[in-house]
């Protein structure tokens, strides 16, 4: 299946009603995790982007200064998790 081009997918949202809108929302979020972050940022964070990257910077510090280094295996499952 191919996907529609984003100018198709815009024409096609501006038919919608609200509620429709937000259903089709409401389902993309409930899906993917990815999905779910992205609509947090735009409708939460993208206001003040600089407070976001702040507020990334000290959890990726926090992570990284709690992290297993006691073993390679450890530590590498460590990284990932911060990533």
């Amino acid at each position: 299946m191919k996907p529609s081009t984003i100018s198709d997918i815009k024409k096609e949202l501006k038919t919608l009603d609200k509620q429709q809108t937000i259903e089709l929302c409401m389902r993309l979020a409930k899906y993917k995790k990815e999905n779910k972050e992205l609509l947090t940022y735009l409708l939460f964070d993208s206001v003040d982007e600089n407070r976001f990257i702040t507020n990334i910077k000290e959890e990726i510090n926090d992570l990284f200064s709690h992290m297993n280094t006691t073993n390679m295996y450890f530590t590498r499952k460590s990284v990932r998790k911060v990533l």
